[in-house]
């Protein structure tokens, strides 16, 4: 048989494995569909309809390496891909390699200059070459090493130190967990041993039962969203069912928000304090959960 024949046969098969993973897609069968197109694409490396959908999926995903790996192999061949270059430039964005995500905008930008979307992130991307700090990350590790600080690391009475060894609380981590009704029915454990553990927790910012009280908060705000007279049902379709572009897909998942009810469980304020989430994309979940008759959460619920 033929080069020409071998390779008809190929394409023939890879965009029938396309047309079933786009129906698996559409029914909802996420890790059906990637199969099959990961199948088309074996037998036909060079379908863009198919490279593009896995890349999509992947992204979806959160396996970044893949995804960008497929789109920038949509992106090296003509015409310009702009929704490849896009959600290329959005994902190199996220892993902070800004002078890729430069790149890519800049693709898109000289071939459609008025792409409103590719201005936004110009913008965005620009100032974060200039000024690239992690700011919400490194606080984030700060406050872990905090609170993995050992207790015998500080100056403490010998009662209080016996006590707490006694109770199997041996950082300041632990200290967030308990009460001070737990800890004043310890023996020997009195009023002196705790003003001195409330001493030393406030000197970090911290209290006796942080834990407890902000496991408490978040279980209320999850149990009791703005959700109005809903169906269940809505409230538990999940977020990967709604429409929504790739930077905010990736920041719910950041966020751990899976369903419309957890995400109208969220403040604007806590969606915003994600990182890379702007009011673009807050626009856009707003605008998505009115659409099943849902709010985000306000601050004075």
């Amino acid at each position: 048989m033929s080069d020409l024949a071998v390779t008809s046969i190929n394409e023939r098969a890879a965009e029938e494995y396309y047309r079933k993973a786009v129906e698996a897609e559409q029914q909802g069968q996420h890790e059906r569909a990637v199969e099959f197109y990961e199948r088309a694409l074996h037998e036909n490396p060079d379908h863009e309809q198919a490279c593009f959908r896995l890349a999509v999926l992947y992204d979806r995903q959160a396996d970044d390496a893949k995804a960008i790996e497929l789109y920038e192999r949509i992106c090296t061949s003509e015409p310009v891909h702009i929704n490849a270059l896009m959600n290329l430039a959005i994902l190199y964005e996220d892993n902070n390699h800004y002078e890729e995500a430069h790149r890519c905008l800049k693709a898109v930008l000289t071939s459609n200059p008025n792409h409103e979307r590719a201005k936004l992130y110009m913008k965005d991307v620009e100032s974060a070459r200039s000024m690239y700090v992690e700011e919400d990350e490194g606080r984030e590790d700060r406050r872990s090493a905090v609170l993995d600080i050992l207790l015998t690391d500080f100056e403490l009475s010998v009662r209080s130190r016996n006590c707490l060894k006694k109770m199997n609380l041996r950082t300041l981590g632990d200290l967030l967990k308990v009460t001070e009704s737990e800890l004043l029915a310890y023996k020997n454990f009195g009023e002196t041993s705790l003003a001195e553990i409330k001493a030393l927790l406030a000197s970090k910012g911290l209290r006796l039962g942080q834990a407890i009280e902000d496991a408490k908060t978040t279980s209320r705000r999850l149990t009791a969203p703005n959700v109005g007279n809903v169906a269940p049902e809505v409230l538990n379709k999940s977020v990967a069912e709604i429409e929504l572009s790739v930077r905010s897909r990736k920041a719910l998942q950041r966020l751990n928000i899976n369903t419309l009810g957890e995400l109208a469980s969220r403040t604007e304020a806590e969606l915003l304090g994600c990182k890379n989430f702007g009011q673009t994309s807050l626009n856009e979940i707003k605008q998505q959960l009115a659409t099943h008759g849902l709010s985000l959460r306000k601050l004075e619920d």
